[in-house]
């Protein structure tokens, strides 16, 4: 049976849509709590299938339709594990923690859902050769999580927050302001963060300055 199972995600992995990409999920969580509920309410077929999904999504998002344009990444790998915090993506390991998974109150599928957009769009994204603001890369793996409609209840709503790159929740709904203003911001944006970083970008992109942009964006949603 082990071997079956394997052997189906391999092929999922080398569907054409993710282009012979290989995720792999470990649930390392054993019979706590949080592993149990990750086994019982989300599970690895569901959690391969959701890797897949959202690196299309992701690669649709930053309008990446040819290989040569996204990082080469030739595996992913999920992990489970009894940890603090909610996740965490590094050398193209996605780690969720088992603790958080057990002890959340609402839908635990939706919201390891929209962690996994989240945590994915780290291993897609360009992060500028390490110059760009922390809340910023933060701030777009949270817009993408917000495009695909796994948006959790308690986000900040448009126009709140201090500064533009706060981070997460708020950063994401600005850079949507952006993306509104001009139609794939985001994807030029990213593409930019390839090679590195300047706030200059918003000006190419938008012809105003980052602080201008969101000086505007808070007066927009003053009322």
């Amino acid at each position: 049976m082990s071997m079956l199972f394997l052997a189906t995600l391999v092929i999922l992995s080398c569907s054409p849509q993710s282009y012979a990409v290989e995720f792999t999920e470990t649930n390392n969580a054993g019979d706590t709590p949080g592993g149990i509920r990750f086994t019982k309410e989300n599970g690895i077929p569901y959690s391969h299938q959701i890797m897949i999904d959202s690196t299309n999504f992701i690669w649709r998002t930053f309008q990446q339709n040819d290989a040569v344009d996204r990082k080469d990444v030739t595996k992913v790998s999920l992990f489970i594990d009894n940890m603090d915090g909610v996740a965490y993506a590094s050398n193209n390991e996605i780690h969720v923690s088992a603790t958080y998974l057990g002890g959340f109150s609402g839908d635990v599928k939706r919201e390891f859902t929209g962690v996994l957009y989240h945590e994915m769009t780290h291993v897609w994204q360009w992060k500028g050769a390490g110059q760009a603001p922390g809340g910023l890369i933060e701030g777009i793996a949270d817009f993408v999580r917000l495009k695909s409609g796994y948006v959790p209840g308690h986000w900040v709503q448009a126009g709140q927050g201090n500064k533009w790159d706060q981070g997460y929740d708020v950063t994401a709904r600005f850079l949507d302001y952006c993306n509104g203003l001009k139609t794939g911001f985001v994807a030029e944006l990213n593409k930019k963060m390839k090679t590195g970083y300047s706030d200059k970008y918003f000006v190419d992109l938008l012809d105003k300055t980052v602080d201008q942009l969101w000086s505007e964006y808070k007066a927009k949603y003053a009322t």
